[in-house]
């Protein structure tokens, strides 16, 4: 009788870990939703029946959260941001130290979301002898700008951080991993803690 109440237990302890962050997570969308949709629904003031009341629209509140975000997004993409972007560069031309560190993580920044994603072919790298292996994110194939035939670049982010470090390592050292890059990365990032699907 002990061991049916353990399982028991057990199971209803598995059951809460699945049903309790569902629940929430579901509530908490359906609520910043109607929240959105009755907050700013305009439809009650632009229309009204026969009789002068308001007609409220399901879901105008979210179309019109929408389509002012993507109002505003291009106001900032096509008049706003280009002329800073050009006075900002220009404008760190003049500051050497600063210019390089800013292009640096400028870099780095638009590797993981730029339209040019660099860090889009994972990899498995046999670190030495005894097997150890690392997963980094090949960055460049071609380094003869170094003077190195037959070798690669290879990123390797450190768990639960932004940072990470550059290896050069021989191409044969490297085994690619046919998985998407941005579940590799996450799990790296986690520390292997997140599963890989």
């Amino acid at each position: 009788m002990n061991r049916f109440f353990r399982a028991v237990l057990r199971y209803f302890i598995k059951g809460m870990l699945v049903v309790i962050p569902l629940g929430a997570a579901c509530f908490l969308i359906f609520w910043v939703v109607a929240s959105l949709d009755n907050a700013l629904n305009l439809s009650g003031f632009i229309w009204t029946d026969a009789k002068g009341r308001a007609i409220y629209i399901p879901g105008m509140g979210i179309l019109s959260v929408v389509v002012l975000i993507l109002i505003a997004g291009v106001l900032v993409t096509n008049v706003i941001t280009d002329p800073i972007k050009g006075w900002f560069s220009r404008w760190l031309n003049r500051l050497p130290l600063f210019k390089f560190l800013y292009s640096s993580i400028k870099d780095l920044t638009e590797a993981f979301v730029g339209e040019e994603k660099k860090f889009n072919e994972p990899v498995m790298v046999e670190i030495d002898s005894s097997g150890l292996k690392k997963i980094g994110f090949l960055t460049q194939k071609d380094l003869s700008a170094l003077n190195l035939q037959n070798e690669v670049a290879v990123y390797f982010p450190y768990s639960y951080s932004f940072a990470g470090q550059l290896l050069i390592v021989p191409a044969d050292k490297i085994k690619p991993i046919n998985r998407n890059a941005a579940e590799v990365m996450k799990f790296v990032v986690s520390g292997g803690v997140s599963e890989l699907q």
